[in-house]
């Protein structure tokens, strides 16, 4: 019994991390091979199509124009932290530990695009009250379950989930998933909302380990980019959107169906298209 004693002592008395656990600190490089249409060039208007979203979450995506991001409040704004990883984002992972203990309170994060720094913390702290202001990293807290550190982050800013107006409510509580493999990275997120979700919302994305990344100053100052009267804020009014059609016509998809829901995200969906009336894809 003695000698099924000394190697977990002698474990704990030389500091080794927990077992299955591996670091996620360091210099990641994103990778945009999954949803690159989506991520990089953007997504077009009208287009929900894999969205569990219900009818207020379509109409706030419907009313949005996308000049409202040439307002001078609108230029500057990170990404919030749950979508944040999906853009340009590479990414700079390091520990905060406390020194007398040598125990992890928290990883920290800081992203490229407009310069997010986030905490996620790892020694147990509770979530704060829901009347603690929420900011666009949110509060996050994370765990170790087996080799995938699973984060909680709530008290996030409204966002979205797709950048063409599809909304992410304040109330959101999103889960993430870290499993990283040798030199590559993978990052789950789990958006719960009640407020614009039926379901909840998956996704991933992949970054790549690369040391020798060097991540520049992302200073960003405001300018009035176009000449409006005073309190004009861009939107569209129910029903006078001229865009929304584009995306239907433009890739032959069933109006039905670029509308979103919970059931287009299902694969058995298909079979229902084939009932739809067909769409004739506009000339180029």
């Amino acid at each position: 019994m003695k000698h099924f004693l000394i190697l977990p002592v002698l474990a704990l008395a030389l500091g080794l991390p927990a077992l299955a656990q591996k670091d996620i600190a360091g210099e990641w490089d994103n990778r945009f091979d999954e949803d690159f249409l989506e991520r990089i060039p953007g997504p077009d208007i009208g287009d929900y199509l894999g969205l569990p979203i219900n009818e207020a979450a379509r109409r706030h995506a419907d009313s949005w124009d996308a000049s409202l991001l040439t307002l001078p409040e609108h230029q500057c704004k990170p990404h919030p932290s749950d979508y944040g990883i999906r853009g340009p984002a590479q990414m700079r992972v390091w520990k905060e530990v406390d020194l007398a203990a040598q125990t992890l309170i928290a990883y920290h994060t800081h992203i490229f695009w407009q310069a997010p720094e986030r905490v996620i913390w790892m020694d147990g702290r509770p979530h704060p009250p829901d009347y603690v202001p929420h900011t666009w990293q949110g509060f996050s807290t994370g765990k170790w379950e087996g080799d995938v550190l699973t984060v909680t982050t709530t008290h996030l800013k409204t966002g979205w989930i797709r950048r063409n107006g599809t909304p992410r409510s304040e109330d959101a509580v999103v889960i993430e998933h870290w499993v990283r493999h040798g030199k590559y990275l993978t990052v789950a997120t789990i958006v719960n909302d009640p407020v614009y979700l039926t379901e909840p919302f998956i996704r991933t994305t992949d970054f790549v380990n690369n040391p020798d990344q060097q991540i520049p100053a992302y200073p960003c100052e405001a300018v009035v980019e176009v000449e409006r009267p005073q309190g004009v804020v861009p939107h569209h009014l129910p029903g006078t959107n001229p865009f929304l059609a584009e995306f239907s016509q433009r890739f032959g998809v069933p109006e039905q169906a670029a509308r979103g829901g919970a059931e287009t995200m299902y694969p058995e969906y298909r079979i229902k298209m084939k009932t739809f009336p067909a769409v004739s894809k506009a000339a180029k």
